[in-house]
């Protein structure tokens, strides 16, 4: 029969990956095997080492992967699927190739620095320590991927078809409805992939792109994120409390370091910065953009600029693209990443990775978090055991490079930032909807945040939600 697996982000935040198999065989292997996702488990060490192990159905049984969006979790397992035998085309929207086309190399390059620095530490347990996949694996599987536009039905077989609709998140980000014919009729499922943040209040700031998700759903079965299940975010205006950081820091002569995710997180922070400064709101200080994926995914940004809102056109309008913006400066090689620590006055220091997992940015704090001048600003959620995690928890030493670093600097996380819709913007999306799902599966969200959506769903709408499980199997009949 007909089933949807989980074979990630069932239990954890990370690890997207959901499998729909049509087979009517009781094998499982005569019918079409599509994959919603393909991400990376990262934060800790027993999610990560899953990344490792084969893909529970064989690389080479997959028939096809629709992408809901660009981000690692959510697409950076493909090159080591593709690497293990997937040879099937990768479906996404335009933007979200684009950006693919960036992130996948960049995380690729990224993994062999690592390898590499490990195998010249010896601090790693491998011998020699390898790679997921590489650049060229990366490169190497941007060529199955084929584009598909909001709103165009694409069918995969006979009795499979999917849309895209917008999910709100990032840019080209989407919501998959799949359709499935089936004893005659059609069920409708729809996977929510990351939902941006539903627009409660007009005066906050924050985006780059539109917000919110497409409203008035009504499938069958629903499979839905459930990151910020238990708590919401600020409704509030960041700018106030975004500015007094950072001129605090600044009059204390010290930096403003922030890791950020280097899609939408950079670009939408930096929108918020140059506004501030043009404002005077802060002091005129040098802003640098330490991430060559972030420099890049500014380019694309402004070739989908028709995507952002009003606040964002009017500034790209008054003073062009952010790569040309006075006093903004990006780093794309490595030495312009090194000349920025010989900056020994006050300035901010944007860098990824969003969670500290790797990247330029352990470089920039491993020199400044031991002096209480300088100013840490998270702008992203921060999975538990990453080392963000560990440093925005008030932990007194953080191991970078085989190091501990004492955390002296003080230490901020202005949660409005957020790309994911909380629990109060999620309710307010669910009673669009046109009907009752039949079964609501909540995936993408720690333990304790998917328990406390599950009974928030249930005792307010009276909807079946049940929370996924690694490796289950849903029969969809």
């Amino acid at each position: 029969m007909a089933y949807l697996q989980f074979l990630g982000a069932a239990g954890t935040v990370t690890g997207s990956k959901h499998l729909i198999n049509t087979s009517e065989d009781i094998s499982g292997k005569q019918g079409l095997q599509v994959l919603l996702d393909c991400g990376l488990f990262q934060g800790q060490k027993e999610w990560r080492e899953r990344n490792w192990q084969p893909t529970p159905v064989p690389a080479r049984e997959i028939d096809a992967i629709v992408l809901t969006h660009a981000h690692l979790d959510h697409a950076g397992y493909i090159p080591r699927l593709v690497k293990e035998g997937f040879k099937g085309p990768i479906y996404a929207t335009p933007p979200t190739i684009d950006l693919c086309s960036v992130m996948l190399p960049d995380s690729g390059h990224l993994q062999e620095e690592e390898a590499g620095y490990h195998n010249k530490k010896g601090s790693s347990k491998h011998k020699p320590a390898l790679p997921l996949y590489t650049l060229q694996d990366a490169e190497d599987c941007l060529a199955q991927f084929q584009p598909v536009d909001f709103g165009e039905l694409k069918q995969l077989s006979n009795g499979m078809s999917f849309r895209y609709v917008h999910a709100g998140h990032i840019l080209g980000s989407a919501m998959v409805e799949v359709f499935l014919n089936q004893n005659g009729g059609t069920r409708k499922f729809l996977f929510s992939g990351d939902i941006g943040r539903v627009p409660l209040d007009p005066t906050a700031p924050g985006r780059v792109v539109h917000a919110g998700p497409d409203s008035n759903e009504d499938p069958d079965v629903l499979v839905m994120e459930s990151t910020y299940g238990n708590r919401n975010h600020p409704h509030t205006d960041v700018r106030p409390e975004l500015a007094k950081l950072i001129s605090d820091a600044v009059h204390h002569g010290g930096s403003v370091i922030v890791p950020a995710f280097a899609v939408e997180r950079t670009q939408k922070f930096l929108f918020i910065v140059k506004d501030l400064i043009e404002s005077g709101q802060v002091p005129r200080v040098p802003v640098f953009s330490d991430s060559p994926m972030a420099i890049k995914a500014v380019e694309i940004f402004m070739k989908y600029s028709n995507e952002f809102n009003d606040e964002a056109k009017r500034l790209v309008q008054r003073f062009g693209s952010p790569l040309n913006w006075e006093g903004f400066h990006f780093a794309p090689k490595q030495e312009d990443s090194k000349k920025i620590n010989e900056v020994h006055y006050p300035c901010i220091i944007v860098s990824s990775s969003g969670m500290v997992t790797g990247g330029r940015v352990l470089h920039h704090l491993m020199q400044r978090l031991s002096d209480p001048r300088h100013q840490v600003i998270f702008i992203g959620f921060q999975a538990p055991g990453t080392r963000g995690a560990i440093i925005k928890s008030g932990a007194k030493t953080v191991r970078i490079f085989s190091e501990e670093v004492s955390i002296r600097a003080r230490v901020a996380a202005l949660e409005q930032f957020s790309d994911h819709a909380d629990t109060e913007e999620l309710l307010r999306w669910l009673q669009t909807f046109r009907k009752k799902p039949q079964s609501t599966y909540l995936v993408h969200g720690e333990a304790e945040a998917a328990s406390l959506l599950q009974q928030t769903i249930s005792s307010k709408m009276g909807w079946n939600v049940e929370i996924a499980h690694w490796l289950e199997k849903v029969q969809l009949t």
